[in-house]
C-alpha cells in the first residue's frame, strides 16, 4: 500500500535526517559526509562549516584530519564538482558518474579533448600517479611527456579540472593529502553501475527524499544518465522492496522503504539554522525546487558564477540569505533563533 504524506511532512523529515538537530553522532565528520552522501567541497571552508553547523559544539579541525588519514576523499563526483566522501561512497559515485561517458559526446570533444586524447591521458594519469602525489603543475608536465601531446597542457592546467574529471570518474584519480595534489586512490576498482545504484539511491533518498528519478539524477549528473539505466536501476530497488512508493499531495516519489514509518509520524523542527555557501540543503533537492525556496527568491540563493549562498532555514524551508553583515529575510523567522545561530560562530 502507498502511503500518502505532506511536503510539509516531507520538509520537516528532512531535517531531522540532514542532522540539523545536532546529534552526538555528527561529532565525527565522517558520518556526517556519510549521511549527506557527500559534502560539496569546491570551497574548503564551507565543507568544514556544513560539518560544523551539524555538530553540538563546532569543530571543522577534524575534517583535515580524516582527509589526512584518508577515512574522506576529495575528488570530482556529483554534478562534476568538488566532494568529500568515504572512499566506499565515493567509489559508487564515481561508478555511476564514469557509466555515462559524457566526455565521448561530440560537444564535449569539441570543446576540450578527443576521446583517442582523453584515453591517453587516463592511462597516462594512472601510470604517473601510481605510489606518488602530484601538484598540477607536475602531473601536467607528466601526462605531457607521457602522451607526447603537447595539446594537451592548456587543459590540463585548468583550475576547473575539466580534464582531469574523466580521470576520476574511472576511478583513478583523487586529491592528495596536501594543498592542490593529486594521487591515485587506494582502492582495487570501480564496482558496476548497477550494484553502485544499490547504494547510492537509497544514500540519496535518505537525506533527501522521498524524490523522484529526475531529481536523482540532477543531483547526480545535471540528468544525464542514461534513460533505460535509471529506470532500471529504480525498478530493481523497487522490485526488491529497497525503495517504496510515496504519495506526496499527489506525487507519485521514491523512499527508502525503512524510512516510511518515521515519514507517516514525523516530528516538527521549529530550530533556526545558519548553513553556509554549498550547503547539502540546498544542493540536494536543487535550487529549483520550488519547496524549499519561493521561485521569486531563486536568484538570492543560486547566483553567478555558480555561487550557492549561505541559507537561513526553518522548519524545513529556505527562510533568507544571510553574511557576516546580517540576514536577508523573506519569510518570518524567530529572532532569538538567528540569535542563538550567531553565538555559534567563531
Amino acid at each position: 500500500m502507498t502511503i500518502s504524506v505532506t511536503w510539509d511532512d516531507v520538509l520537516h523529515w528532512r531535517c531531522w535526517q540532514q542532522w540539523l538537530h545536532r546529534p552526538a553522532e555528527a561529532a565525527d565528520p565522517v558520518a556526517v559526509v556519510t549521511r549527506l552522501a557527500g559534502v560539496q567541497a569546491q570551497v574548503a571552508s564551507a565543507a568544514e562549516q556544513a560539518v560544523a553547523a551539524r555538530q553540538e559544539t563546532p569543530d571543522p579541525g577534524p575534517v583535515g584530519a580524516a582527509l589526512a588519514e584518508r577515512r574522506l576523499v576529495k575528488t570530482w563526483t556529483v554534478r562534476g564538482t568538488l566532494h568529500l566522501l568515504p572512499p566506499e561512497p565515493a567509489r559508487a559515485q564515481l561508478a555511476l558518474l564514469g557509466a555515462a561517458r559524457t566526455w565521448e559526446t561530440g560537444a564535449w570533444q569539441r570543446t576540450f579533448v578527443t576521446a583517442a586524447q582523453m584515453e591517453k591521458v587516463t592511462a597516462a594519469a594512472a601510470e604517473v600517479l601510481d605510489g606518488c602525489e602530484l601538484t598540477r603543475e607536475e602531473l601536467t608536465a607528466a601526462i605531457v611527456e607521457h602522451t607526447g601531446d603537447p595539446g594537451l597542457e592548456e587543459h590540463l592546467r585548468s583550475g576547473w579540472g575539466t580534464v582531469l574529471k574523466p580521470v576520476a570518474w574511472q576511478g583513478l584519480l583523487v586529491y592528495g593529502t596536501t594543498g592542490v595534489t593529486f594521487s591515485k586512490p587506494a582502492w582495487d576498482g570501480l564496482p558496476q553501475p548497477a550494484a553502485a545504484a544499490r547504494s547510492v539511491i537509497p544514500a540519496y533518498l535518505g537525506a533527501y527524499g522521498p524524490a523522484s528519478a529526475a531529481t536523482f539524477d540532477r543531483w547526480l549528473i545535471r540528468g544525464r544518465s542514461k534513460p533505460a539505466a535509471l529506470r532500471a536501476w529504480f525498478a530493481e530497488l523497487l522490485a526488491d522492496g529497497v525503495i517504496a512508493e510515496v504519495d506526496v499531495e499527489g506525487e507519485r516519489l521514491y523512499a527508502r522503504s525503512e524510512d516510511l514509518e518515521t515519514l507517516q509520524t514525523p516530528r516538527p523542527f521549529e530550530g533556526v539554522r545558519l548553513l553556509p555557501a554549498f550547503d547539502q540543503f540546498v544542493l540536494g533537492p536543487g535550487t529549483a525546487d520550488t519547496r524549499i525556496i519561493p521561485p521569486e527568491q531563486r536568484a538570492r540563493v543560486s547566483r553567478a558564477a555558480g555561487w550557492i549562498s549561505p541559507v537561513v532555514v526553518h522548519r524545513g524551508r529556505v527562510a533568507g540569505v544571510w553574511d557576516d553583515d546580517g540576514e536577508t529575510l523573506w519569510a518570518k523567522v524567530p529572532a532569538a533563533g538567528i540569535r542563538a545561530e550567531r553565538a555559534r560562530r567563531p
